[in-house]
């Protein structure tokens, strides 16, 4: 069905390149180009406090590899990505179109930079369809709205919501367990939620050394208890082996960064289906 796009892509547009951003960061702990001086600097700050955090990024990374071609296995044609953050191949829809090439993938961010790239999130297979929407997770209405209005997503068929590494950049006022329900809520029965999510459970003196300065510098940050994450989940079927450190589930030759050690994954990934 071919790709869409959006726009006006890139045009005089505030990047924000006076803070540091979640996403540029990420970037940064993954090897990646697109981040700016102060990026680097506030992802330094967060390095000299867990040196591990590179190889908690790429776990997360292997993590949603897994989960989402598992679930194309499972008979998923129909994804949401929330948080897609900055391209880096394979990206999600290369996944799982590897798997079925007539799958659909929308994205959605808020960053205006990843707009800019958003391209690279459109080489999908002919017979599969990818968009990429610009909203913020923490209004979900606005997610629903701007990915139906694409028309690639069908809500009255199964859909897979990934919620990766996005959820802790959600504190407690910002309501994290209503905008999932009411994300996955629109979803029809069958559909499946992915989450990953930094916790404070094996460093939890280093972890709120980060959140501190993650939010010195204007991104407000909560690390949850696997009980917490565990929340998220509440009411689903959860995919076998159930809500695990991330680089647990379902473990792969070659998927991630090699022997690593639960305090250095630091994250919990699970996947859940609606009844």
């Amino acid at each position: 069905m071919g790709e869409q796009s959006e726009p006006g892509q890139g045009k005089d547009m505030d990047l924000g390149q006076d803070a540091p951003h979640s996403a540029r960061m990420y970037d940064y702990f993954l090897g990646g180009k697109t981040n700016y001086a102060v990026d680097r600097e506030a992802a330094e700050a967060v390095t000299r406090l867990f040196p591990a955090v590179g190889t908690a990024a790429r776990v997360n990374r292997a993590f949603m590899h897994r989960a989402v071609r598992t679930l194309a296995e499972l008979g998923v044609r129909q994804f949401i990505d929330v948080g897609t953050g900055i391209p880096t191949s394979p990206n999600l829809h290369e996944v799982v179109q590897a798997v079925a090439p007539e799958s659909r993938v929308a994205y959605v961010d808020n960053d205006p930079i990843v707009l800019v790239y958003a391209d690279e999130l459109l080489d999908g297979s002919a017979e599969g369809e990818t968009c990429y929407v610009q909203a913020d997770a923490a209004r979900p209405d606005e997610v629903i709205a701007a990915v139906k209005s694409r028309d690639v997503i069908d809500f009255e068929e199964p859909v897979a919501l990934s919620l990766n590494a996005l959820l802790h950049f959600m504190p407690g006022e910002d309501e994290p367990y209503r905008i999932v329900g009411r994300l996955f809520g629109e979803l029809a029965p069958g559909s499946y939620l992915s989450v990953s999510h930094a916790t404070g459970d094996f460093a939890p003196e280093t972890m709120q050394a980060i959140v501190d300065t993650y939010t010195e510098r204007g991104t407000p940050v909560q690390v949850r208890t696997r009980a917490d994450v565990e929340r998220f989940f509440d009411g689903l079927e959860m995919v076998d082996p159930g809500l695990v450190v991330a680089h647990q589930w379902r473990p792969e030759p070659g998927s991630g960064p090699g022997v690593v050690s639960d305090a250095q994954a630091n994250l919990y990934a699970g996947v859940g289906r609606k009844p």
